[in-house]
């Protein structure tokens, strides 16, 4: 075997905790997303190396207590909602917040609403199919998508768990419960802050005790209270596994769904390696040629602070599959975003 070197901004083994790797990797991001920045967390790697135990959306982790394998979203979480709770606490009736979640899966191709679930055999109207767009300003937006309000970590959790179930997994040769859909779980805050602003400075008025005082007295009741809105975006994203058909010897639909996945993944390879490639001028970014990178166009190269969780498997029957997932990441850690606070 050639011996390779990649360089990544942390590393973690098979005896790494849950609790260590959210607290190195994830947590700087909860911190910014609460500051009113958009996050996104990327799972990629072969089908059975571990991403939806790592992120936490499977129906495992989403049921496990506290502070044992609960993986990043769970945790995350948590967090945000104790953190809010510590704001209001703190600022009273000048802060108020609202936590929306939506849940959507890439299956074939084809967008699934997994909160508003359908039937696969319906054929929705193109008006209220879910779809991707981008308005005016450049965001890509959803359309059609159910958005559910929650109030606590509970809530937000069991609506996981709802979605989860819904989701399209299927057994491989090389996975017993593997995902067939690329899953994209965001967590969206709306955060409402009264901010006391002051005018200027009233010009003084020579000679004139009186005026002055008058003055002064009219400017300190003219100071004004404004309402400030942030809303920021946390992506959780589960990405279905990398794979070869010869070693999972899928058929019928499993083989369909693999050829589906796969092809996903190499259009987000293409736009990963438009955006992580130094040596190339600016130019076109293929995020057109799949839904999935379409999907993620402000994680990768726009409005996003971005972590790719790179899964690998430590088997040397894997080294191929290790290897490209290696790279991949490799790739992904020259794309430069461009991250803003999102006030309204």
């Amino acid at each position: 075997m050639t011996q390779k070197s990649f360089t990544f901004d942390h590393i973690f083994d098979q005896l790494t905790s849950q609790e260590s790797l959210y607290r190195d990797s994830v947590a700087p991001l909860v911190e910014r997303f609460l500051e009113g920045f958009n996050a996104t967390v990327l799972a990629y790697g072969q089908t059975g190396s571990g991403k939806t135990f790592s992120m936490g959306i499977g129906l495992e982790s989403v049921n496990t207590p506290a502070n044992t394998q609960q993986g990043i979203v769970p945790r995350a979480v948590s967090e945000i909602f104790a953190r809010i709770r510590q704001t209001a606490e703190r600022d009273g009736d000048a802060f108020r917040a609202q936590v929306l979640v939506a849940f959507l899966e890439l299956y074939n191709e084809e967008l699934v609403d997994l909160l508003n679930p359908r039937p696969r055999t319906a054929n929705l109207p193109a008006s209220s199919a879910p779809t991707i767009r981008e308005d005016g300003t450049g965001k890509i937006v959803w359309l059609n998508v159910r958005e559910e309000e929650v109030k606590s970590p509970e809530e937000l959790l069991g609506v996981l768990q709802r979605g989860t179930l819904c989701r399209t997994t299927g057994s491989t040769d090389m996975n017993a419960t593997s995902s067939r859909s690329h899953a994209i779980f965001t967590v969206t805050l709306r955060q409402e802050k009264k901010v006391n602003s002051q005018p200027p400075s009233a010009p003084p008025v020579a000679n004139d005790d009186a005026a002055s005082t008058a003055m002064v007295a009219v400017a300190a009741s003219a100071s004004t209270t404004s309402l400030q809105t942030i809303v920021s975006k946390f992506h959780f994203v589960d990405l279905a596994g990398s794979e070869r058909l010869k070693r999972t010897n899928a058929e019928g639909d499993r083989k369909k769904e693999g050829i589906s996945i796969n092809q996903g993944l190499l259009a987000l390879g293409n736009v990963i390696s438009a955006l992580g490639d130094e040596t190339r001028k600016a130019g076109h970014v293929p995020y057109r040629d799949s839904k999935l990178t379409r999907m993620l166009q402000d994680s990768l190269g726009g409005n996003s602070q971005t972590l790719m969780l790179a899964c690998v498997s430590p088997s040397d029957l894997n080294y191929s599959e290790t290897v490209n997932t290696l790279h991949y990441a490799n790739r992904a850690r020259n794309i430069k975003n461009r991250v803003v606070i999102n006030q309204e």
